[in-house]
């Protein structure tokens, strides 16, 4: 995954009152913390920013008064209402330096016919350079039969990546298609229908 770049800002400001000014200014705010050393409060620009996130674990290059700061977004805060971002926390990171991070898990493929997958664990957890980390890990399933089990030691993991979730949990599962009988024809038909056969029989008795 490469780095996005963005320029950002220092501030000096605080609290909810400046959170609001700045999200006014089209700013987010944001702390970038780590290695030790004094966290820098910046804030970033909301569009560029919005898009960069949308990506798992974005890499960003930052630019802050002509400084560079390469930094991870570990956190980012939303109105639970608007969804508009409100705060971001990032990490700063190394060139080659490793990181651990949650990536999530893409389903591919079909299973056998008359199966279905269930997706028991969306994400896991590993270890990788922050400079090289994937934003999927992806799984096959095609022609799965029903009762077979993918497990995180199945996975394929990128190269010098190394797997920390538990290698027994189970990632996918494949199981057989549940069908839900139809109602039976007698219950399904109008009540008209269902009662011409009384009267057919009365004709015949006649």
């Amino acid at each position: 995954m490469s780095e996005q770049k963005l320029a950002a800002e220092l501030r000096t400001e605080f609290g909810k009152g400046y959170a609001r000014r700045a999200r006014m200014n089209h700013q987010i705010p944001a702390v970038i913390y780590g290695h030790g050393a004094e966290p820098i409060h910046v804030t970033l620009p909301a569009k560029a920013t919005t898009l960069a996130v949308r990506t798992p674990n974005a890499l960003l290059s930052l630019d802050i008064n002509g400084e560079g700061h390469l930094a991870l977004v570990k956190d980012v805060q939303r109105d639970p209402v608007k969804q508009i971002i409100e705060h971001i926390d990032l990490l700063t990171v190394r060139q080659g330096e490793k990181v651990t991070v949650d990536v999530p898990v893409h389903v591919e493929g079909e299973t056998a016919p008359g199966t279905v997958h269930n997706l028991e664990l969306t994400v896991v957890s590993l270890e990788a350079e922050a400079t090289h980390l994937p934003t999927a890990i992806e799984v096959s399933v095609e022609g799965r039969a029903a009762g077979e089990h993918i497990h995180a030691s199945d996975l394929v993991l990128p190269k010098g990546t190394t797997l920390l979730t538990d290698a027994e949990a189970l990632v996918v599962n494949i199981s057989e298609a549940v069908v839900i009988a139809e109602e039976e024809e007698t219950e399904a038909a109008p009540e008209g229908e269902a009662g011409e056969a009384p009267a057919a029989e009365e004709a015949a008795a006649e």
